[in-house]
């Protein structure tokens, strides 16, 4: 049985690799599931970690629903979404987001998001 004897360029370079393996592993974020129904967002606030993704899902089964969110540092638009629809919104930067409903203003779900 031959021992490996690793030199300081390939040790280097496998350590390297070890190390850009863990960092894509650890930048896969979390999933929190958020339910429309009753012209609700439930729950209607929410703290994540930057990266994680919020699935919006419309529970209401007779409405549709459009979730969005407007904001200078961050936009996404899930487009019509009949009953039983998912849209996941993957939060990229920093801050406190609103995401409303473009079918029924009075919804509201605030996504803070920490780096």
């Amino acid at each position: 049985m031959t021992a490996t004897r690793w030199t300081k360029p390939g040790l280097a370079a496998a350590l390297v690799l070890a190390v850009l393996a863990g960092a894509a592993w650890a930048s896969t974020g979390s999933r929190i599931v958020v339910s429309q129904r009753g012209r609700t967002f439930l729950p209607g606030a929410l703290t994540i970690k930057q990266g994680d993704t919020v699935e919006v899902v419309n529970d209401d089964g007779d409405l549709m629903h459009h979730a969005y969110v407007d904001d200078p540092e961050f936009s996404f638009d899930s487009g019509d979404q009949e009953p039983g629809a998912k849209a996941d919104i993957v939060f990229t930067k920093p801050g406190t987001f609103n995401v409303l409903c473009g079918i029924h203003p009075k919804m509201k779900l605030v996504v803070t998001v920490r780096e």
